[in-house]
Formats: C-alpha cells, structure tokens, sequence
C-alpha cells in the first residue's frame, strides 16, 4: 500500500510541503498517480523520515492485541525479531545512501580543488608575463 502525500504527512509527523520538498530535490522518489497525486513506497519515505512514535505505539500496540490472541509468546518473539530485521534492512539501505553521497561530495570536492589549482596557475603564468613591452610606432615618439 503506497502513501499519499497526506498520508505521508501524518505518517511521519511532517508537514506535506517538507515532503514534497524532499521528492522534488530527489531525496525521496515518489510516482504520480491517475490523478496527478504523489504516490510514496512507505519504506522509501521511512528511508528519510522515521515513522512516529504515535503511529508506531499505535500500531504496535494493535498488531499486539491481535498476535496475542492468535499466537503463542513464542510467536510474538518471533514476530519482533522479524519486525527488527526489517528496520535492520532499511538502516543498512539508508546507510549504503549516505555512503554513495558521501563518495559523491568526496568526488566533488577533489574535481573542484583540481580546477582552483588550474586556475592558480592560470593566474600566476599571466600575473608573471614578462613579455617585453612593445614600442610605440610613432617613430618620432620616444617610449
């Protein structure tokens, strides 16, 4: 079940226009629906924005009323720990993002000192032209 932009909102515990801002600059990626609406994978946007902790008790506390009247406590235990992979999993996609950006700006900022060292010697080579200067062609004009 994919997010709406409002759903996300609420979802986050963020304004709507913040999460549009993080679509928009790429952060998040989002597909528009039939309609033009914003469609979000929820763990794409819990990616960027942790869920509440409302939501999360809420839901928490829901999944167990309903576990507890259908499985055993060794199900529940079993039922956290696969819960906790999962946030486990997101953790590590979002660390391997910030490790891919983190190379990007590293890449960046040697290219960018490449190009100030060029620039350095650009400035110094015309800084230090000592070509000599050229007479005047008035040949009655002393320089």
């Amino acid at each position: 079940m994919k997010y709406s932009l409002s759903e996300a909102a609420k979802a986050t515990g963020k304004n709507k226009t913040t999460i549009q801002r993080a679509i928009k600059s790429g952060k998040i990626s989002a597909s528009k629906g039939d309609g033009g609406s914003y469609e979000i994978d929820p763990s794409e946007l819990h990616r960027i924005f942790p869920p509440t902790v409302a939501q999360r008790d809420a839901q928490h506390m829901q999944s167990n009323d309903t576990q507890q009247a259908k499985f055993t406590p060794e199900g529940n235990h079993i039922d956290r720990v696969v819960e906790l992979e999962k946030e486990l999993a997101v953790a590590r996609e979002r660390a391997n993002g910030l490790e891919a950006q983190k190379d990007q700006m590293a890449d960046t900022i040697n290219d960018l000192r490449k190009r100030l060292d060029s620039s350095e010697t650009r400035v110094t080579a015309l800084l230090a032209d000592n070509s000599p200067k050229r007479s005047s062609w008035w040949p009655w004009k002393r320089s």
